[in-house]
């Protein structure tokens, strides 16, 4: 299986409502919360795709998009 590369990392301010939980599941500390109390990635290039903000998102307001390889297949 390819190492999965970061495409793209989407979160929907509409939908957060600053619950923290993404925040404590990552583990490189990617993700904080703004002055709104709304989730952003504030070191995405620290982002190892494990999708665990995703996962544990209970507002479904954080989307991973990945990229697989150099031979440009995309997964989500």
């Amino acid at each position: 299986m390819a190492k999965q590369k970061l495409k793209e990392l989407v979160i929907n301010g509409d939908w957060c409502k600053g619950c923290g939980i993404c925040i404590k599941f990552c583990p490189t500390q990617v993700l904080e919360l703004d002055r709104q109390d709304r989730c952003i990635a504030v070191r995405p290039e620290d982002c190892i795709c494990c999708k665990m903000c995703e996962l544990r998102c209970p507002d479904l307001a954080i989307e991973v998009i990945t990229e697989k390889g150099e031979g440009g297949d995309h997964e989500k």
